[in-house]
């Protein structure tokens, strides 16, 4: 595919906006179609980034015969549906994360993904970060082997707020959402499969219907463990921090950059052509649909992390 990729991008919040300034940076793609449930609010962001379609209906950008592919950022109830809706129209798919809030609803993407060989991909962005890329790549040389992995992932968010700070329309989630980053990355980080994982949560919060609280311990196939702490009381830094305790030295990442175990910074810049990684993550994306193959985090790739949500979510529940 030598043409420009063009793109209608779904969800232009926080989350929107950020893939908007990634794709910026990359050479033959266009977004060509914004859609948001309000509309003034898409136009205007449209008119920032000189997007000429903007609707309320994804079905309205997915009729555009233009359009190639789709970028979901919407809420996390809808992403099963739209990225099958967007596979069914014909189009390529990068959902984000997480591929969806069911074991079920992920699966039937991934059936619909084989069946039809589209680009189908979930935003699992740490697998792109330039701090997660610099430790994989010493793991894949051997120079590296994680003992273990313990994962802060800290919001303070007892109202219903995004990353912008302004009121969501919907509600998220510690496990299906935030967890589903330190469960596929530990797998992938560790090169073995989750055998056994645990879960304990605290007080569902009255109007949220949601824990605000979790606890998570994994085990990988090769011996690795993980242990993941998550609140949405945290009162401080916002984010995720994992730090990596391996057999040749320890790592703290923290999103795009890296630390050792003394603090002591270490240059990632030269890792991959960018450092911000939503922007790293959608060049994999455009790049897998040039060269017709799969991408990294493919639905199928990432299907495994849902399994073992799903087992955690039978444990919560029961």
């Amino acid at each position: 595919m030598s043409k420009t990729i063009k793109v209608a991008l779904a969800g232009a919040g926080a989350f929107g906006i950020k893939h908007l300034d990634g794709i910026k940076n990359i050479d033959g793609v266009e977004v060509v179609s914004l859609i948001s449930r309000d509309l003034a609010k898409t136009q205007e962001v449209a008119d920032k980034y000189g997007i000429q379609h903007v609707t309320t209906d994804l079905a309205d950008s997915l009729a555009l015969p233009e359009v190639d592919a789709v970028i979901l950022c919407t809420p996390t109830q809808m992403h099963a549906a739209q990225a099958i809706q967007c596979m069914q129209a014909g189009k390529h798919v990068q959902v984000e994360i997480p591929l969806a809030d069911s074991l079920e609803q992920a699966q039937a993407v991934v059936a619909l993904q084989k069946k039809t060989g589209l680009v189908a991909m979930c935003g699992h962005t740490r697998r792109f970060n330039p701090s997660h890329q610099w430790m994989h790549k010493k793991i894949q040389a051997g120079e590296f082997n994680i003992q273990q992995m313990d994962v802060q992932t800290y919001f303070f968010r007892r109202t219903n707020m995004n990353a912008l700070g302004q009121a969501r329309s919907w509600t998220d989630h510690l496990l299906w959402h935030h967890a589903a980053h330190t469960v596929d990355l530990f797998a992938y980080q560790a090169g073995s499969p989750i055998v056994k994982a645990n879960a304990v949560q605290g007080p569902i919060h009255p109007e949220l219907g949601i824990a605000m609280d979790m606890s998570i311990q994994l085990k990988a196939a090769n011996g690795a463990i993980c242990t993941l702490s998550l609140s949405f009381n945290n009162d401080g830094p916002l984010g995720t921090f994992f730090r990596y305790i391996g057999d040749t030295g320890t790592y703290i990442a923290r999103y795009d950059d890296l630390v050792n175990g003394k603090e002591e910074k270490i240059d990632v810049s030269q890792v991959d052509v960018s450092m911000n990684g939503i922007e790293l993550q959608d060049r994999e994306f455009f790049a897998a649909i040039r060269e017709g193959r799969e991408p990294n985090s493919s639905v199928a790739q990432v299907l495994a992390c849902y399994e073992v949500l799903h087992d955690l979510e039978q444990q919560l529940n029961s």
